[in-house]
């Protein structure tokens, strides 16, 4: 089997680790999908080595529905470096870029909360409203 030829500085198998979890697929998902050889453990030692056989990283590829070429050129040194300088080391971003407001998951639980509250007091007064009705439409057939 042959191995691809890369970057040194790539660990293949690191990177497939990374994009399988990405996907959120298990070690025991990617095996599955592999075949009848594979199993948890051989994926593990997969992702432990450092360059990856063509055939093997093509069928992976395949199965996470990306190039090959992403899990063998993927440098995070490179990823963490062109994030930084595109993001935070560029102050000539437009304004908006820092004034968006960020919805916090708890502020968001504690809103929903609120508005369950209130539609439960609006229900309870239109279930007091029409006993009342009721009350009046018995009391008045007498």
């Amino acid at each position: 089997m042959a191995h691809t030829t890369s970057n040194p500085k790539i660990h293949e198998g690191r990177n497939l680790k990374r994009f399988r979890e990405l996907f959120s697929l298990k070690q025991e998902a990617l095996a599955f999908e592999l075949g009848e050889d594979w199993n948890q453990q051989k994926v593990s030692l997969l992702e432990q080595r450092e360059k990856i056989d063509n055939d093997i990283l093509e069928q992976v590829a395949a199965i996470l529905r990306i190039p090959a070429d992403a899990i063998r050129n993927f440098d995070e040194q490179q990823a963490i470096n062109i994030i930084s300088n595109n993001t935070f080391d560029n102050c000539a971003q437009p304004a908006s870029v820092f004034n968006n407001s960020t919805i916090h998951p708890i502020d968001k639980m504690i809103q929903l909360h609120e508005e369950k509250i209130a539609l439960y007091e609006r229900m309870l007064k239109e279930k007091d409203e029409m006993m009342e009705r009721l009350e009046r439409l018995i009391g008045g057939n007498k």
